[in-house]
């Protein structure tokens, strides 16, 4: 085995998607594909016992999207890189992917040696967006005229009830989501009464609608 490789973690929910990009990785020869996730609470498990390089960490996961994952990810594993490689490109998704600690941003339509290159300059340290997503970031950052917009109320939300509001909009009931959190019902009862008062969002379909339109979860089929 080259000892020079870098390792890598992929948190990606589609399966193809995952077994196209480790085929490709793996013929480049630069890295080592250490683990593949599923779901955001699964690329969490993985990263803090192998501890790679770099994830590259898709936004849309399910149980746990990939904002808290990177979170999570990066409070276990200090060391870790995170890189988001997503169909989202728009503004809002990328800053908040920073915010959460990412160290690049590479959108899937570009071209494979582009993600390669990626991967090896934020295992290096420097951050790495792709042109498309420069160009977001610029506007993101500039002031303007009438203000800078409030932030999502979301973002008012602790790490737990994020999580709790998202396995809500996926349909969990009170009971599963005690089971996948590994707390009891009535904490996550608890939890979420407290995130509907901080939403001012008192039903399960307005809690749902607000996980879509800020990006908690991805309205798929």
């Amino acid at each position: 085995m080259n000892l020079h490789r870098l390792t890598v973690l992929l948190a990606e929910d589609h399966a193809v998607v995952r077994e196209g990009l480790r085929s490709w990785l793996h013929s480049v020869g630069d890295f080592e594909v250490v683990g593949e996730a599923a779901t955001g609470r699964e690329a969490v498990a993985l990263a803090c016992q192998l501890r790679p390089a770099v994830v590259v960490m898709d936004i849309s996961m399910p149980l746990l999207n990939g904002f808290e994952a990177t979170r999570q990810i990066l409070r276990a594993a200090p060391g870790t890189k995170v890189l988001v490689l997503s169909a989202h490109c728009d503004g809002e998704y990328v800053a908040r992917m920073v915010a959460a600690g990412a160290s690049g941003y590479v959108v899937k339509q570009s071209p494979m040696p582009v993600l390669a290159q990626a991967i090896k300059t934020v295992a290096s340290g420097k951050a790495f967006f792709s042109p498309t997503i420069s160009n977001r970031l610029r506007k993101v950052a500039r002031p303007s005229d009438g203000g800078s917009s409030p932030a999502p109320l979301t973002s008012a939300l602790t790490s737990r009830e994020s999580e709790v509001l998202q396995l809500v909009a996926e349909g969990s009931a009170n009971k599963q989501i005690a089971v996948e959190l590994g707390i009891s019902p009535k904490t996550v009862e608890k939890h979420r009464q407290t995130l509907m008062d901080k939403l001012n969002i008192h039903d399960t379909a307005g809690l749902t609608r607000h996980a879509i339109a800020t990006g908690v979860i991805d309205n798929r089929v």
